[in-house]
């Protein structure tokens, strides 16, 4: 392994284990609001379940510098607006004040990040 958990190959395991338990997250809050109800756990699930593929792909490829920190911008931000979401409906009170907007701040400009990564000249 070389710097940040990645690989000599440039995959990076720690994007990975982020995406399997991201994804395992996503499948059991999705149960947790088929059974229990709650419209913030579903989207919060939701959420975790769309961006799940995004680290596993990141993580098995490696990519760039500018993809693997358009990846945890999506992290942290999935972590604060999911987080928020899910304070909401099982603890009925916010994670912290403007917690979901940053979080979703955070997650558009991961994505944004992700855009321009495509234009970005690779290393030779």
């Amino acid at each position: 392994m070389s710097h940040a958990g990645q690989s000599s190959n440039g995959a990076s395991p720690v994007l990975v284990l982020a995406g399997g338990l991201v994804g395992a997250a996503g499948v059991a809050l999705s149960a947790a609001a088929a059974h229990r109800g709650g419209a913030f756990t579903g989207t919060a699930a939701s959420f975790l379940l769309m961006h799940a593929p995004v680290f596993l792909g990141i993580g098995l490829i490696g990519g760039n510098r500018c993809l693997r920190i358009a990846s945890l911008m999506l992290l942290a931000g999935l972590l604060l607006f999911s987080g928020d979401l899910l304070a909401r409906d099982f603890l009925g009170s916010r994670l912290f004040p403007m917690s979901a907007p940053i979080g979703g701040t955070l997650l558009i400009v991961g994505w944004l990040t992700i855009a321009v990564s495509a234009l970005l000249r690779p290393r030779s």
